[in-house]
């Protein structure tokens, strides 16, 4: 339910468009370098685990509570800005979630930036963030999901980005940056049924989803026009798994499917542009391709795939503004699934992924949101080569501001998970959530 919580920032194609906004806002009129602030909320949950009408273990709703201290610190100076905090939240649940030990979990986001410039022509900035928590729009480094249920447990995720860029003639200017996610599950048991032939093998969320990605980008922009900027690029990325586990039997080679056969080396070409239509209007998109390698994968599934960014942000009116983004790329998969003919097996997902975020000030201290995001993640391999997934997300939130350190919020989520394979049953989910912040 967090992502419902504040305003989504659209900062630039390859950034998150639909990342979980968790921080809070620091408050311009304290003139402090730090901000403490607080939220509690009740809430509702009508399916925790985001289980199928159809699975053995029906869906569970229940109550709850949700506690949230945070503590920010801002240090702006002439050249350099630097920020960092947490934020730390724990929900109690009347009823358990599956595979919880306990009534309630706790998440924890670490965060920090830094921005240096160098001079009028040459900036370097930094950022990080360390996540554990279990929903996957808390998890995700960017606007696509991974998986789209919640997994019980402290699961780990860091994003780190370090981008250089640098003006070389008054038209001509470069930029290279390195970015590195990281996924470790706490599911880490998978179990192998022997007593069948062929052996099936249920494989762990870490077995599937742990995971080292690096990613490497050199663009070089061209002042086209004063309010447009031509980019031509490249990209080169190594996905890793690292969970180091069986998660399928292959009984063409008769033998076990082990995590790593599912790394990917991908080398990006992509051109695009940057435009400012007018001051209150701005857009970017790139488009073009990739050829992945899948370097440990005994089969030939090497393949050409299209890559596609695109965002726009309009502010219509003061602390209103609209922005929409879509994306298609390469995604991790969540499931596993093997042709028992050819050996091929499920190496990952094409995602197709379309969001946008209306935040609209109705009053002078009344302000609402609504967010939409619609992704279609196609299986690459395997039996279900070709077949997907379809996630629709959908949330509005109601905030009363009564000073700018003390405020009340109403929300809701709906989520819904439909899919082309009839064993992987989706499932829907309703969440309402009520409460109050405090800042000082």
């Amino acid at each position: 339910m967090k992502k419902f919580v504040a305003s989504v920032s659209l900062v630039a194609v390859g950034a998150s468009g639909l990342q979980a906004a968790v921080l809070p806002a620091m408050t311009a009129e304290s003139g402090k370098p730090w901000t403490l602030s607080a939220t509690l909320r009740g809430f509702y949950d009508d399916n925790v685990n985001g289980y199928s009408n159809s699975n053995t273990n029906s869906p569970r709703d229940s109550f709850g509570f949700e506690f949230s201290p945070a503590l920010e610190f801002s240090f702006p100076m002439e050249q350099t800005a630097l920020s960092f905090g947490t934020v730390f939240s724990i929900k109690e649940y009347e009823n358990k979630p599956a595979n919880n030990d306990v009534n309630y979990d706790w998440t924890l986001d670490l965060h920090a930036a830094l921005t240096h410039r160098f001079s009028d022509r040459y900036q370097l900035s930094v950022t990080d963030s360390f996540v554990i928590g279990q929903e996957p729009d808390f998890l995700r480094a960017g606007n696509t999901f991974n998986t789209f249920q919640r997994i019980s447990g402290s699961n780990e995720r860091n994003y780190g980005k370090i981008i250089f860029s640098a003006q070389i003639t008054p038209e001509l200017g470069a930029e290279v940056g390195y970015e590195n996610t990281y996924y470790s599950y706490a599911d880490n048991h998978y179990s192998k049924n022997t007593t069948v032939v062929p052996p099936v093998v249920s494989a762990s969320h870490a077995g599937l989803l742990d995971e080292l990605d690096n990613l490497v980008h050199l663009d070089l922009r061209y002042q086209l026009q004063p309010q447009t900027i031509g980019v031509v690029g490249y990209q080169f990325r190594l996905t890793d798994y690292i969970g180091n586990q069986p998660i399928a039997y292959d009984p063409v080679r008769r033998q076990d499917i082990v995590s790593n056969e599912r790394n990917a080396l991908m080398n990006y070409l992509y051109v695009g542009l940057e435009h400012n239509f007018r001051p209150d209007l701005t857009g970017a998109f790139r488009v073009g391709g990739y050829y992945t390698d899948y370097y440990n994968n005994p089969n030939d599934q090497n393949a050409v795939s299209p890559y596609a960014q695109l965002s726009l942000r309009y502010t219509y009116l003061p602390e209103s503004s609209l922005e929409f983004g879509f994306n298609y790329d390469y995604s991790a998969a969540s499931s596993v699934n093997v042709n028992a003919n050819t050996g091929s097996f499920t190496l990952n997902t094409q995602s197709a992924t379309v969001y946008a975020a209306l935040n609209h000030r109705i009053r002078p201290k009344l302000y609402g949101n609504i967010i939409a995001q619609y992704q279609n993640s196609m299986y690459y391999g395997g039996l279900y080569d070709g077949k997907g997934e379809n996630y629709y997300l959908v949330g509005l939130n109601l905030q009363y501001r009564f000073t700018p350190n003390f405020s009340t919020e109403v929300g809701y989520n709906y989520d819904l998970v439909t899919s082309d394979v009839t064993e992987y049953q989706g499932y829907d989910r309703n969440r309402i959530y009520i409460g109050v912040r405090g800042s000082y």
